[in-house]
């Protein structure tokens, strides 16, 4: 008996952890039930929506399973929808099977509209899964399938039947996916090309409307111990992004200083872990915990969704705001940490001046990214049973995102819309940091920069173009000159900024006529090769491979010359080690 486990991920650095749960959990089930004879053979296959199409469905093929069930999410479902249409032609004897936040909570619709498919696992799914597996393995049948909590399945005289809910699992029972005896885990298949997903706990404190996490709210989290031995695995074999999947990891108090605590006692130097948390939970432990990690060992993400106390009273969210703003502000002056901040666009009560103003209060907080996303109306949700009320318009395919509300015109979406791609662009890829900065004190509002910036692209039909990054340099400096703004100050911070992140030996033309003579950089390097003043970390390179791994420029605005430093950057953000070089002239004479 061959059974398939489907997961088609939004790219190939993703894995899924779902399938592989569900497989070692599987595993241990049956060999307790069926034993190891009858134990069938459950295989994981991993392809990503990018891939062509006939090639996904012919790999499938060829595995020739006799049971096959996918794992479907918003970013998959459309593509795990065309796979299944067609599998049950060219596999006819395959029973389909479906699973995941996209088909738990209209699984009977879901069977109606695919007639093909035998059932869908609703709900966690592991003990499903093992159960189903040994239905198939060791008999049992329909007769077994009726006794099943946690599914909905097609009956032999295709009547759609649905079973109740199943009962949530002590997380302790979940077996360990990634160990290295284990062929097909993504322990094998290369850290350094895959995230890698975690989970502590289960569950959220917190109903918030627009997100199915809050239809959980049994918390479950694994036993410390447990932890400790897990996360040892990653840090043993230096994996470089550990993410966590707990919802809020922060709201057990205890249970996140515990795991903070041992990942800083056993940090590595390499591996970074990536947690999502509510800032205005942080208390006077934690906070000293997080100032007192090695820079780039953790990564925060932090929901603000709004500002607006009538917004966040209608989406049953709780948040200090003001405790947010502080909390926010004392990680990012410890200077160790990179802190991920979001707000949804389209939640009730937020019209477009409302979200400026929401976007102006976040982006003051100086995140290193700004993630400007967009209400999905999930199946399920709280926010989808008061589409009326809210006069909630959305799209009806995949992901079901908003289209426009009582207080947000679909006009207000395309602005929106382009002020996330100028956010991506010139705030996002920390690329342009020194001169936004700059520009931002011209502005009234943050909003209103990128709004401006926006309409300054579409005026010019740049929106429709592909752009090389040098490009988005030389557009910048265009949009300072059309807004009458200091040319020559803006010219020098995108020089400095470009330089930051790009050792480039060949000069973009944004920055003009190179300044510094080749005499004065001949003696820099010559004298650096012995002395070392400038490049302490450089006593095994010479001059020509110094030159190479370094670049001197002349800001005459600042009257300075500045080393930018390649080889020791910055581990949060990339940035070159910078430092003024002392100089007699401006032609660069020391």
């Amino acid at each position: 008996m061959k059974i398939l486990l489907v997961a088609v991920n939004a790219k190939y650095i993703h894995s899924n952890l779902a399938v592989y749960s569900l497989r070692a959990f599987a595993k241990k089930k049956l060999l307790e039930q069926c034993g190891d004879a009858a134990a069938p053979d459950i295989e994981i296959a991993e392809y990503t929506i990018n891939q062509p199409f006939q090639d996904i469905l012919g790999s499938i093929y060829r595995k020739n399973p006799e049971v096959l069930c996918f794992s479907c999410y918003i970013w998959n479902i459309v593509y795990v929808r065309e796979l299944m249409r067609e599998l049950h032609k060219v596999l006819p004897g395959c029973d389909l099977w479906a699973g995941g936040p996209e088909v738990s909570y209209d699984s009977r619709e879901f069977l109606i509209r695919l007639p093909f498919v035998k059932g869908v696992m609703k709900g966690e799914g592991e003990l499903t899964f093992a159960e189903i597996c040994g239905i198939y393995a060791c008999g049992g049948g329909e007769e077994a399938l009726v006794k099943t909590p946690g599914i909905t399945f097609r009956d032999s005289e295709g009547t759609v039947r649905e079973n109740s809910w199943r009962e949530p699992l002590d997380m302790d029972e979940l077996p360990f996916v990634y160990t290295l005896t284990d062929a097909a885990a993504p322990a094998d298949t290369g850290f350094d090309h895959r995230i890698i997903y975690y989970e502590s706990g289960r569950g959220c404190p917190f109903s918030c409307s627009y997100c199915l996490s809050s239809v959980d709210k049994r918390l479950r989290f694994k036993s410390l111990p447990l932890v400790k031995q897990e996360l040892q695995f990653f840090l043993d074999h230096k994996v470089p992004l550990v993410k966590f999947v707990d919802r809020t990891f922060n709201c057990r108090h205890e249970h996140a200083a515990v795991v903070w605590k041992y990942i800083m006692e056993h940090d590595n130097g390499v591996t970074g872990f990536h947690f999502e948390i509510a800032a205005d939970l942080l208390n006077e432990e934690e906070l000293a915990l997080i100032a007192a990690m090695r820079p780039g060992l953790i990564q925060l993400e932090i929901g603000v969704q709004s500002v607006n106390p009538e917004t966040i009273r209608e989406i049953r969210r709780s948040m200090d705001l003001e405790k947010v703003k502080e909390n926010v502000r004392r990680i990012r002056e410890n200077g160790n940490v990179h802190q991920h901040l979001d707000l949804i666009a389209g939640l009730p009560y937020e019209d477009i001046e409302s979200f400026a103003r929401s976007f102006d209060e976040v982006y003051d907080m100086h995140p290193d990214q700004l993630q400007l996303g967009f209400l999905k109306v999930l199946k399920g949700s709280f926010m989808e049973e008061n589409k009326e009320r809210y006069q909630l318009v959305y799209q009806d395919r995949p992901p079901y995102e908003v289209l426009y509300t009582r207080w947000l015109t679909y006009f207000n979406i395309i602005e929106l819309k382009g002020v996330e791609e100028m956010v991506e662009v010139y705030y996002n890829s920390g690329q342009f940091s020194h001169t936004m900065e700059a520009l931002r004190k011209e502005y009234a509002s943050a909003y209103e920069l990128y709004r401006e910036l926006w309409q300054f692209y579409d005026s010019r039909h740049y929106l429709e173009m592909q752009h090389k990054r040098s490009a988005r340099y030389e557009i910048l400096l265009e949009f300072v000159k059309a807004k009458d703004l200091r040319e020559e100050m803006f010219r020098e911070l995108l020089i400095y900024d470009y330089y930051l992140r790009e050792n480039a030996k060949t000069r973009p033309e944004f920055a003009g006529e190179y300044r510094v003579d080749k005499g004065f950089l001949r003696d820099f390097y010559e004298r650096e090769a012995r002395e070392h003043k400038y490049l302490p970390e450089y006593q095994s390179y010479d001059r020509s491979q110094m030159r190479k791994m370094t670049h001197i420029e002349y800001f005459p605005g600042l009257q300075k010359m500045l080393l930018f430093d390649y080889k020791c950057r910055n581990p949060l953000n990339q940035d070159a080690r910078t430092c003024m070089i002392k100089r007699g002239s401006e032609k660069g004479k020391d």
